[in-house]
């Protein structure tokens, strides 16, 4: 931790007395981008579907390096206390930086001091699904009938303090509904359980959520952006439905070690939000049901804040606690 001190203390001088010279200096050598979640995931998707491009852009390979583990803690972690030397970033989803700090006990990482946003790279939205045999149409219907079962329906999250879970615990204080949790591993859990009529809804992801909705096993009921997703325009929002400023969206983001010059912060971000907002990548992205972005730091930095408040206050609404 002293000599990463030291690193940082040196390196921002650099960057205050000579910023030029050291960003004409770097990159001298390839650059990982760590990824805490295994190969195959969505995160690995968007995070090798942005490298290359980056990479040529720098002129420098860059590496993904994968790793995963309590829920991308691990490798969140392992940035945090990288050398900010301007080879080492991260690209991961909201979880390890809004809702794990709230809710997991010992975290050795603190995403507020230690980590410098660089861009929001994309956005998904969560989807709301239910039993077709349920026999709720519209979200009016699934309230309704909630409302008549009340605590005698289940739904399905992939683990406490879950993007799935949070979002639905919102959604209940919203709707004044009463719903018994079922955590599970994964996804493709859920939907087995829902098939099984274990449980009665759940939000999923799109990629998981609109293969079984086509084939007529599983209920779409609507969307959680603001307004009407451009990767799922046919599915109506909550604030439609009427729940105004309703909102539980997904999203991933490029960070590095706090203490990373700002030359090569504002550099890497540059260089992204072209790659994200070009043609080739923003169609590839809405091919996995997911809207690029592209933000300034700033912008991100001020989202992480945004999304902690709004979900701590959920957190201690729904009596969720640490683990």
């Amino acid at each position: 931790m002293q000599r990463r001190r030291f690193l940082q203390t040196s390196l921002a001088g650099a960057t205050t007395l000579a910023a030029p010279a050291f960003a004409q200096a770097w990159p001298n050598h390839p650059i990982k981008l760590v990824v805490p979640f295994p190969p195959g995931s969505s995160p690995d998707f968007i995070g090798r579907l942005i490298a290359e491009p980056l990479g040529h852009a720098l002129g420098q390979i860059v590496v993904i390096d994968n790793r995963p583990g309590a829920g991308g803690n691990i490798g969140t972690g392992a940035v945090a206390r990288a050398e900010p030397d301007g080879y080492t970033f991260l690209f991961t989803i909201q979880g390890p930086l809004v809702t794990a700090p709230l809710l997991t006990k010992g975290l050795n990482y603190d995403p507020v001091r230690e980590l410098a946003p660089v861009t929001l790279v994309a956005t998904s939205p969560n989807v709301l699904v239910v039993d077709p045999k349920l026999g709720a149409d519209t979200l009016a219907d699934f309230v309704r009938i909630a409302r008549q079962k009340k605590g005698q329906l289940n739904y399905g999250s992939v683990g406490i303090g879950s993007a799935s879970h949070l979002a639905m615990e919102l959604f209940k204080t919203r709707a004044g509904i009463d719903l018994v949790h079922v955590p599970y591993q994964g996804f493709p859990q859920i939907v087995g359980a829902i098939l099984a009529v274990q449980v009665q809804a759940g939000f999923m992801v799109p990629g998981i959520a609109m293969g079984q909705v086509r084939a007529g096993k599983l209920k779409a009921l609507g969307v959680t952006t603001l307004g009407r997703s451009g990767s799922l325009p046919e599915l109506p929002s909550f604030v439609e439905q009427g729940y105004p400023d309703f909102e539980a969206i997904s999203w991933q983001a490029v960070l590095a070690p706090a203490g990373t010059p700002k030359a090569v912060v504002d550099r890497v971000a540059r260089e992204l939000i072209r790659i994200i907002k070009s043609d080739e990548v923003r169609g590839r992205m809405l091919g996995q049901y997911f809207s690029a972005a592209g933000t300034a730091p700033e912008a991100l930095a001020g989202l992480m804040k945004t999304e902690r408040e709004r979900w701590a206050k959920v957190i201690k609404a729904a009596g969720v606690q640490p683990e």
